[in-house]
């Protein structure tokens, strides 16, 4: 018996395979909803030679920085599921999404959760001059006092405004905050005095340490943490305290499971590698390795943690 193929399915047969071809080379933007030189835009710079390494596929890192993330996540939202588009971003999206009265996409249904990157603990910092030993002094302070101490955050409905206000809700305290546009400024009110404690990343105070202005008492990770060795857990003195701030990497909904895996394959192992690391260290970030599916579990977690709670503390964002 003989086989005959078609004119048209031979042609049909060689666009498909020119075009598959072409999309595996062709280029992926990675885009950073922030500005540049920010520690989110630093990591995607060191991962996109790295993935393009391993895809065989070039990594552009593009910034479409406002909004507080929104703006860089909606147009990944947007863009086609086709892989060319991918979304480097950080705990903010979930915070964001919590706190922010409409968005122009949906948190989870927009998105598929590719890999997480890192994860690690904001640090608790008061002014050096300060009668702090403690948290625990913190704590009494306010509970002495109610408002009297006075806190600072990068902005309403940030992770850092969201923590410590979880902070209040375990000690059963009431503090004022202050926001700041950007964390940078608050720090800088810190070591002037101007406020009592601020909860922030690591790189955020880490230039005003040398100054003696300002020290840290403690870390929000729930148990000694090995970046921080020698600050205890806030759950010493508030049992059950845990929060931590990742960076991970999401596609549009839709993109194809078999890229999915793929990438998250690739990604966990780029989250091992000792360029990597040495960023990562840098802010007390830990590699974290897991699979789409569990990195999309820990985003709808998160989300439902901070929107009850803003929702309950009539927290929203400008």
């Amino acid at each position: 018996m003989k086989y005959f193929i078609s004119k048209a399915t031979l042609i049909l047969s060689s666009v498909l395979l020119l075009a598959s071809q072409a999309n595996a080379a062709s280029p992926i933007t990675l885009v950073v909803p922030f500005s540049t030189g920010a520690s989110n835009d630093s990591i995607a710079r060191v991962i996109a030679p790295l993935l393009s390494d391993k895809l065989k596929r070039p990594v552009i890192v593009e910034n479409r920085a406002g909004a507080a993330g929104v703006i860089g996540s909606n147009y990944v939202a947007k863009a086609p599921n086709d892989g060319s588009t991918l979304l480097l971003t950080s705990s903010t999206f979930v915070t964001t999404a919590a706190t922010q009265p409409s968005l122009p996409y949906d948190p989870i249904k927009s998105f598929t959760p590719v890999a997480m990157i890192g994860q690690g603990p904001l640090v608790i910092a008061v002014p050096a001059q300060k009668p702090y030993a403690s948290l625990s002094d913190v704590m009494n302070k306010a509970r002495m006092s109610p408002g009297a101490v006075n806190y600072g955050s990068s902005g309403i409905g940030s992770l850092a405004h969201l923590a410590t206000t979880l902070m209040e809700d375990s000690a059963d305290v009431k503090m004022t905050h202050v926001p700041y546009k950007g964390a940078a400024n608050a720090a800088a009110d810190l070591a002037g005095e101007r406020l009592d404690i601020m909860l922030a990343n690591y790189s955020s105070l880490a230039p005003l340490l040398p100054t003696g202005k300002v020290k840290l008492l403690a870390t929000t990770a729930p148990g000694v943490h090995p970046a921080f060795p020698d600050l205890p857990p806030a759950s010493q003195t508030l049992p059950g305290y845990d929060v931590d701030i990742w960076v991970g990497i999401f596609a549009p909904a839709g993109t194809s499971p078999e890229f999915i895996e793929t990438l998250n394959e690739a990604l966990n192992e780029i989250s091992q590698s000792k360029q990597l690391a040495r960023l990562l260290e840098m802010d007390g970030t830990v590699p974290s390795a897991m699979s789409s599916e569990e990195f999309a579990q820990r985003v709808s977690g998160d989300l439902e943690r901070w929107k009850k709670l803003a929702d309950q503390h009539q927290i929203q964002a400008n």
